[in-house]
């Protein structure tokens, strides 16, 4: 029987509340990561503990781990004495509140279906998938996402995923997207057509490294309370098409390598952008090496203090071809 068919039965075979994964072990007697916690995770790297994360409990009581049909007991490290694939299965006896840090560091997770997971009372994902680097199947179809205000770094190092699809998530009570795909290397396809961003104040180094995706449309987004977007596209080195006609940017202070990196990028239109309270654009456009359209009509640089580097790399762009009338601008291009 095929390890997908397997996986199936098992899904089918479990209580209300699971989780179905799949580990590839690749050496004998290999002690891995299969499941984690805020207040874990701070003891290992010896981070200052809140207080109000103190999670450990409600993960520890509530959880019972199979592995292969067997019972282990509960543990966050398990060695594995022979290579190969194991079927693992999380159940919960009540649902969980918070879920942040849950597979972090998880780099041996390869398949992983939450579709029957309750999350309708959580309210931190941070940093929940953050390290699964081996995780190349990831079914968030039902996820309950309403009461989520945190999603700080939730899929940052998900280097082997090449498709996700968040289609469904409610996001209108996150304020916090900062990281959250950053390293997601092999991202093709990603659907944020539904995301309601209204309450979002940092989206630094959200799309940073996301080296594979080609196109994205984010005409959805509402940035109107978005402070900070450092780094947001960085490295997005693929991106040929970027739809940010609705982005809001009157309460942006931080633009530094906003768009470094995107070398497949041709055409640029920011004419919407309000850039009035933005002190720091240095390296914004860095590598743009593609680049020979840029509007720039509504920028404003009266406050900004650091322009250092802003076109640098950007060798196919020239000055009769960005449209602005920002003094300040014309003066970094050729």
């Amino acid at each position: 029987m095929n390890n997908n068919k397997i996986f199936e039965e098992e899904k089918n075979n479990s209580c209300d509340n699971f989780i179905i994964g799949t580990f590839e072990i690749k050496e004998n007697n290999e002690e891995i990561r299969i499941i984690n916690s805020y207040e874990q995770s701070c003891r290992e790297h010896k981070w200052e503990i809140k207080d109000e994360d103190k999670k450990e409990k409600e993960i520890k009581e509530n959880i019972e781990i199979i592995i292969n049909d067997k019972n282990i007991q509960f543990t966050y490290l398990y060695k594995f004495k022979e290579k190969g694939k194991y079927n693992i299965k999380y159940i919960f006896k009540n649902n969980l509140a918070n879920t942040c840090y849950m597979f972090y560091e998880c780099s041996s997770l390869n398949n992983l279906d939450l579709s029957n997971f309750n999350t309708q009372n959580v309210t931190d994902m941070r940093s929940m998938f953050n390290g699964c680097s081996s995780l190349n199947n990831l079914n968030l179809s039902n996820f309950n996402t309403k009461n989520v205000t945190n999603m700080y770094c939730m899929f940052l190092g998900c280097s082997s995923l090449n498709n996700l699809n968040l289609s469904n998530f409610n996001t209108k009570n996150v304020t916090d997207m900062s990281y959250m795909f950053r390293g997601c290397s092999s991202l093709n396809n990603l659907d944020l057509s539904n995301f309601n961003t209204q309450n979002v104040t940092n989206m630094i180094f959200m799309f940073n490294g996301c080296s594979s995706l080609n196109k994205l449309d984010l005409s959805n987004f509402n940035t109107q309370n978005v402070t900070d977007m450092k780094s947001m596209f960085n490295g997005c080195s693929s991106l040929n098409n970027l739809n940010l006609s609705n982005f809001n940017t009157k309460n942006v202070t931080n633009m530094i390598f906003m768009f470094n990196g995107c070398s497949s990028l041709n055409n640029l239109n920011l004419s919407n952008f309000n850039t009035q309270n933005v002190i720091n654009m240095s390296y914004m456009f860095n590598g743009c090496s593609s680049l020979n359209n840029l509007n720039l009509s509504n920028f404003n640089t009266q406050n900004v203090t650091n322009m250092r580097n802003m076109f640098s790399g950007c060798s196919s762009l020239r000055r009769k071809n960005v449209i602005t009338n920002d003094n300040k601008i014309l003066n970094k291009l050729k």
